[in-house]
């Protein structure tokens, strides 16, 4: 039988702080962990996927000790979860509120991960928070609250109701991303994330763009490797109907994988 594609995942990190800690157990550790609506999104087409842990200074093992690049080597491909902000320290600003924080220690671990998988020419695909990683791995920024700093912007997320906001997408002509739609110029997708790309990386071209504000909402890297970011969730829509236009996400699944496909038989 041929060995079934591995696809690494980046962990979700949370951090014991706050009241949860006095709750102790469990709650006052570090946890990684997978969502598990990513991990049946990519089960679905019979791929096993594999959390990738982070490593930082509070860890048992020194991150000398530990090699990401191993990983790379091993796996076929990685998708980047989403989650917490990405720190504006990453991108060279200063949090604007103290809310906005993100999350140094996740954004320093994926983007040696990004960088050890192009290495290793094997294909990344960034979810939400994946997207933005890209984006400032690649040297663009981001804005730190759509609703502070592009007052004009539609919403892009509602706490009251967060799996359920949707709004269109333009696909931009030409480009990877509409290649995969053939005829579908515009559709609608989820939307939970209230960052987005401002100054776009110079490596990077934009597939789609939300209406009316004209936010980026996928990207891709055009150098010699398969990395696309989107920032909606097919995860949260698989087999979930919430409009009759909403963008299907498994041919974007199927062409990172295929992708994978490749990688694998040229690492042989």
């Amino acid at each position: 039988m041929t060995r079934p594609l591995l696809i690494g995942v980046s962990a979700r990190i949370h951090h014991p702080r706050g009241p949860v800690l006095d709750l102790g157990g469990v709650w006052a550790k570090t946890l990684h962990y997978l969502e598990q609506s990513v991990a049946h999104w990519v089960i679905s087409r019979q791929v096993l996927p594999v959390m990738i842990p982070a490593v930082d200074r509070e860890s048992m093992v020194r991150r000398s000790e530990v090699s990401l690049h191993g990983y790379a080597q091993m796996l076929d491909g990685l998708v980047l979860q989403g989650g917490n902000d990405i720190a504006p320290e990453t991108y060279g600003e200063s949090a604007l509120d103290p809310a906005w924080a993100g999350d140094r220690v996740r954004d320093r671990y994926e983007i040696e991960l990004l960088d050890a998988f192009i290495e290793a020419g094997k294909p990344v695909l960034g979810i939400c928070r994946g997207c933005q990683l890209i984006n400032v791995a690649f040297g663009g920024t981001l804005y730190q609250d759509i609703a502070t700093q592009r007052p004009d912007a539609a919403r892009h997320v509602d706490p009251d109701d967060v799996d359920h906001l949707v709004h269109a997408v333009e696909l931009q002509p030409g480009t990877r991303l509409a290649g995969l739609y053939p005829g579908v110029t515009e559709a609608v997708i989820n939307s939970i994330h209230h960052q987005a790309v401002k100054d776009l990386a110079p490596e990077l071209v934009v597939e789609a763009r939300s209406r009316p504000d004209g936010l980026v909402e996928a990207l891709r890297w055009t150098g010699e490797g398969w990395v696309f970011g989107m920032q909606w969730h097919p995860e949260f829509l698989a087999g979930r109907a919430l409009h009759d236009q909403q963008l299907d996400g498994h041919p974007i699944l199927e062409d990172f994988l295929a992708a994978a496909r490749v990688a694998r038989e040229q690492a042989g």
